[in-house]
């Protein structure tokens, strides 16, 4: 069996052309154009590159981008206080502090600060209630995107065996709550778990989300299975995922490349959460399958 390659970036390209299309019906509706804060604290490369490329996804798409860069030893109160001012602004529909922060300053408290209707991100404590419980909030862009592309490969995922590995706040947690909404039956896995490879091979949906490189062997993997691969590791060898790609093609049904997969969807879906925002705000209706 060689497994069918799930193209991200082509899904990715889709979605931000459907929102492009919603952007210039909102700004003929609402008269303004959605608009996106992205606070950048320091010098980071990585993050640099990733508020680079959001900014110019965000202008392709026809939003307002806003972007605030602060020194790396800014202090957390002056952070706070920028958050504070977007929350107030009403041109901004969605405000996203790039992280990793600097030691001085505490995540949580940044996090906390943000408004909750305008944390496109889904980060906010309150969004993750909201999602738990089967409210309309924010998702996390990854996991979010994850769905989308399960969704468009297999359709109804009811009564599937999905095993996500990864607990983090930002991709395991929701996206376990996500496939649990779609009615899959969900067990969350990590480096704790006894006999991983076990629980993995009677998984339908694997989702990979643990930042190790080639965790998931090949040999892991249901015959058949779809494979999501969050992970982004930098090697030697370049850029790698945590799922073995070559020994899982051998037997899924269907994988995500790395890169190429994940990646694309998660700046697709923050252009997503920032226009469903501006919707809400401003009273705009919006069809619940229109992106």
């Amino acid at each position: 069996m060689s497994a069918e390659i799930i193209d991200g970036k082509a899904f990715a390209a889709g979605l931000r052309a459907r929102v492009a299309d919603r952007v210039a019906a909102f700004r003929a509706a609402a008269g303004r154009a959605p608009g996106l804060a992205v606070v950048l604290v320091g010098e980071d490369p990585a993050s640099a590159v990733y508020v680079r490329n959001k900014h110019k996804a965000t202008v392709a798409a026809g939003m307002e981008s806003f972007e605030h860069r602060l020194p790396a030893e800014v202090a957390e109160a002056d952070l706070l206080a920028l958050v504070a001012a977007l929350n107030a602004d009403p041109a901004v529909d969605g405000i996203l502090v790039q992280l990793p922060l600097p030691a001085q300053i505490d995540e949580r408290r940044v996090i906390m600060a943000i408004d909750p209707d305008k944390d496109v991100d889904g980060f906010h404590p309150v969004n993750a209630g909201r999602l738990a419980t089967g409210l309309h909030g924010f998702v996390p862009c990854t996991p979010l995107g994850c769905l989308m592309l399960l969704r468009d490969r297999l359709g109804d995922l009811a009564g599937l065996d999905a095993v996500v590995i990864g607990r983090s706040n930002i991709v395991g947690k929701p996206m376990a709550q996500l496939l649990l909404g779609d009615s899959c039956t969900v067990t969350i896995a990590h480096s704790k778990t006894r006999d991983l490879s076990s629980v993995v091979k009677r998984a339908d949906i694997v989702v990979a989300a643990v930042g190790r490189p080639a965790m998931i062997k090949g040999e892991w993997i249901k015959p058949g299975a779809t494979v999501i691969d969050v992970g982004i590791n930098r090697t030697e060898d370049g850029l790698v995922g945590d799922v073995d790609f070559a020994g899982a093609a051998s037997v899924a049904a269907a994988i995500t490349p790395v890169p190429g997969g994940v990646g694309p969807m998660t700046i697709a879906c923050l252009l997503r959460n920032t226009l469903l925002s501006a919707h809400r705000r401003a009273g705009v209706p919006l069809a619940k399958d229109a992106i």
